[in-house]
């Protein structure tokens, strides 16, 4: 009598739901701390990038006028919704990240075929994960970004969301959402596709041997190392939409037109050099910190909830 054939051996380990509900609070949490502390910053970038009375001037110099104008408080404006939306963002990213890197690496059936064609699985992977997280960020980012730029326009995330509501409704919240993936996807695509060749590009130099050995600390030196090049990337590839989105939704072009006509017809009127360069390097300083601290922080939540590692499919030679 015949034996049976064994089964096949797995691919990728087993998630569970359970798993998945770590790799939300990790990127949550991540997130959520990461963004909430960078509010400042981000509130001079976005003033930078719309307000006409501050284009051309430096972040500190922008900074010193807004709070010379405005108060010191100033620069905390939309912090409510920065945290709300980027705790359900950040959850939604790296979860997604997770899941659909794993369907990725299971479809290309082998890891010979997975390994070689690694940067489509992460570029696919990261813009799935964060197409998705969009749609529930947009109505919050929307909200903060007329806090910032509309001064009175509420007190806080609960009024500025309710105003928004009543005033604008759905078109309100998501008038900004092609922009925001425009802006976002590059970002995730950046910053999970770089993190990923950075870390590669280490390991490979210190050996197996080596990265088996790796201490807590000098595990934890690799994610922000790697993070910060995976920072510079996604604040470039990310600037020109997050300029339009940040002038979409202060209101800027014909309201009566489509999201997408009024995104190129605000890219036309501004530049490719305004696009590019206006808000780039306190952008790129924001972008760094936020993106290294998050996979600093990814890791050690995970590690602390006991969470399975990701999926490696880096090229050892």
């Amino acid at each position: 009598m015949a034996s049976k054939a064994s089964p096949p051996k797995k691919l990728t380990p087993d998630f569970y739901a359970t798993d998945y509900l770590k790799f939300f609070g990790a990127g949550a949490l991540a997130a959520c701390g990461t963004h909430g502390a960078a509010t400042p910053i981000d509130v001079v970038k976005t003033r930078i990038q719309v307000d006409d009375k501050l284009k051309g001037q430096n972040m500190i110099r922008a900074a010193r006028t807004i709070v010379a104008g405005e108060g010191a408080s100033a620069l905390l404006t939309g912090f409510g919704p920065t945290a709300v939306g980027y705790l359900v963002q950040g959850g939604g990213k790296f979860m997604g990240y997770e899941f659909f890197k794993k369907k990725f690496v299971d479809l290309a059936g082998t890891e010979q075929t997975a390994t070689k064609y690694r940067m489509p699985i992460y570029l696919s992977a990261s813009a799935a994960g964060e197409f998705f997280a969009d749609i529930a960020l947009c109505p919050l980012e929307a909200t903060r970004i007329r806090l910032v730029s509309q001064r009175g326009f509420a007190t806080g995330l609960a009024s500025g969301f309710m105003r928004l509501a009543r005033e604008e409704g759905l078109r309100g919240f998501y008038s900004g959402f092609v922009p925001l993936v425009c802006k976002q996807i590059p970002y995730a695509v950046g910053q999970f596709s770089v993190h990923e060749f950075a870390n590669e590009a280490i390991f490979r130099a210190m050996g197996n041997e080596r990265k088996a050995k790796l201490s807590h600390l000098e595990s934890t030196g690799v994610e922000l190392a790697s993070g910060m090049a995976a920072g510079v990337a996604a604040a470039v590839l990310s600037h020109p939409a997050d300029t339009l989105l940040s002038a979409i939704n202060k209101g800027a072009g014909d309201k009566s037109q489509s999201t997408t006509t009024r995104m190129f017809g605000l890219a036309k009127e501004f530049g490719p050099m305004r696009l590019l360069t206006a808000g780039l390097a306190p952008r790129i300083v924001m972008t760094v910190g936020l993106v290294a601290g998050q996979f600093v922080i990814y890791a050690q939540c995970k590690q602390l909830v006991s969470a399975p590692p990701g999926i490696e499919i880096h090229k050892e030679e």
